[in-house]
């Protein structure tokens, strides 16, 4: 047997040492949004409809009743209705028994969501009622809306699915749909659970269910609660807590960049500062949006000046970051802030931890999302150690050059360098230690060591906390392969430079830190006594990344 086989050995360790492409952000660059007053209110020139559902029972006596779900939506509707403020074409109340049952409200979405005809008009769907856990057909633990005839030891089969709320609302033409949801589905106030899903709630770290902000199709989702809390009603308010605030978000008060209009999320934020301090800490309001930059739904009011100019961020990977401005603390992300016109210095912070620091000089009417600061940052240098495993595709290679073997290497990683989707990895590693052929039945041990040096290029893909990225290799490698027998003393080595493909994926489990995993296959022509073979081998890998 040749040298040449060596070379095979050490591109399988090359296989197993690759690092990981990471995708930053969410959004593709830096968001500003600058328009005139009249530009402004031209955009939101669609017409407004509501749908406004209060249920104060469920279908039997386990259900306490609700004191406040009816003037919940009594008082929504006359801020929405009224001439000066909301100026909504169409407000429809659901609040009797008869009207909310699961047939009544499902038949309900359907019509609703055919009101709107064209993209700029406005759907908002808003719910008091109680909410639940409960299996679904499938098993799995599901949320619910106590509709009037949900039965609760039938939850399933009687009430409705919450996500039914806002995927009810997908096969609208309006592109500005809110759906607000003033229930909870854990815990005491507005939730009622059967004693198992108690049971199974209590043993559980972190829920295990997948908010609705996660799976909703619906533009914005604002909930009066996060996921796993619970919402209250207050005798003091006569209110459900979030939709008194957020009623008087609407009235005017939720103005924050004092353009004359109200947005949903200038009322969310709003409402969502003013129930965490009432509850004490024990209800914060949830936000999810699907659609980012200028926000797209005007609630209240008309937009008759240009505005102060915003800063904010609703994605998930920023939540709980403090939003400073000049030195002071603004708001706690999810959220925004007005600011002065002029220059300003932006930073993230999160328990001692400066993720941002960046100069940035804002004009009237700018609305700037603060994650895309990070894409002008660009690019991010990250530092991955990785280990795994490598071997021959066939069997008789791997029986006759090399077994499976373990590999482990460090890379750093130059994310999004070109065309905001590639990412640059360079990457240095070395490994050796004892194996064993199978030759003519025979097992021959041998030692091995190798070192090398390898750059790639990958094209990314990113989903919220996830990249998935695929892309070509090169690397020049040298191995060594040392047999001491009775027979035959001999060490062998060799270099080559031998391209690969790899595929991988990560999770960024915060904005610093990340696990990734991936696969490499490769095509090598071996030359094995005096004969050119074509072999085929591959790799995995898992790695553990810092972003600088």
């Amino acid at each position: 047997m040749k040298a040449a086989p060596l070379l095979v050995l050490s591109l399988c360790c090359l296989t197993a040492v690759q690092g990981c492409a990471h995708g930053g952000g969410e959004k593709g660059g830096l968001v500003t949004v600058k328009a005139s007053a009249d530009e402004v209110q031209k955009a939101f020139s669609g017409r407004r409809f509501a749908l406004l559902v209060g249920i104060a029972q469920g279908g039997d006596d386990h259900w306490q009743p609700l004191r406040f779900a009816r003037k919940d939506v009594d008082d929504l509707g006359a801020v929405l209705q009224d001439p000066l403020r909301g100026r909504f074409a169409s407000v429809e109340a659901l609040t009797t028994p008869e009207q909310t049952t699961r047939p009544a409200l499902e038949a309900a979405l359907v019509r609703f969501a055919a009101l709107a005809t064209q993209p700029d008009d406005v759907l908002v769907l808003y719910v008091s009622a109680h909410g639940t856990l409960a299996r679904d057909a499938r098993g799995e633990l599901e949320r619910y809306l106590v509709t009037s005839d949900a039965q609760f030891h039938h939850v399933a089969e009687t009430a409705l699915r919450v996500d039914r709320l806002s995927s009810g609302l997908s096969s609208s033409k309006s592109r500005r749909r809110v759906v607000v949801l003033a229930t909870c589905h854990s815990g005491s106030g507005k939730s009622l659970l059967p004693d198992e899903v108690v049971a199974e709630l209590a043993s559980r770290k972190g829920g295990g269910l997948r908010p609705l902000e996660e799976v909703s199709r619906a533009n914005i989702v604002l909930s009066a609660s996060d996921f796993l809390e619970t919402a209250r009603e207050d005798e003091t308010l006569q209110n459900d807590v979030y939709t008194h605030f957020l009623v008087e978000a609407l009235s005017g008060g939720g103005d924050r960049n004092g353009d004359g209009a109200v947005t949903a999320t200038e009322a969310h934020d709003f409402a969502r500062r003013r129930t965490y301090v009432f509850s004490q800490g024990r209800q914060r309001p949830a936000a999810e949006l699907v659609e980012v930059g200028a926000d797209p739904v005007i609630l209240t009011g008309d937009v008759k000046r240009n505005g102060q100019p915003e800063l904010y961020s609703y994605v998930p990977r920023l939540d709980g970051f403090s939003l400073r401005v000049d030195g002071e603390d603004r708001v706690e992300l999810p959220g925004g802030a007005a600011v002065g016109a002029g220059a300003h210095r932006i930073e993230l912070t999160k328990g001692g931890e400066v993720l941002l620091s960046e100069e940035v000089r804002l004009e009237e009417g700018e609305r700037l999302d603060v994650d895309s600061l990070q894409a002008r940052r660009e690019p991010f240098v990250a530092m991955t150690l990785t280990g795994g495993a490598f071997g021959f595709v066939d069997a008789a290679s791997r029986q006759q050059l090399l077994p499976i073997a373990p590999a482990a290497g460090v890379s750093v990683r130059f994310e999004r360098v070109l065309l905001r989707r590639i990412t640059v990895e360079l990457d240095v590693s070395g490994f050796g230690g004892q194996q064993s052929l199978s030759l003519a039945g025979t097992s021959v041990p041998f030692g091995w060591s190798s070192f090398l040096a390898g750059a790639s290029l990958a094209w990314q893909w990113d989903w919220r906390w996830v990249s998935v990225w695929v892309g070509p290799r090169v690397a020049g490698l040298w191995v060594q392969r040392s047999f001491s027998l009775d027979v035959y003393k001999k060490t062998q080595s060799a270099f080559s430079v031998t391209p690969g493909l790899l595929v991988g994926a990560s999770f960024h489990f915060t904005p610093r830190w990340e696990l990734s995993v991936g696969l490499q296959g490769m095509v090598v022509a071996v030359v094995v006594d005096a004969v050119t073979q074509t072999l085929g081998f591959a790799g995995g890998w898992a790695g553990v990344g810092y972003r600088f």
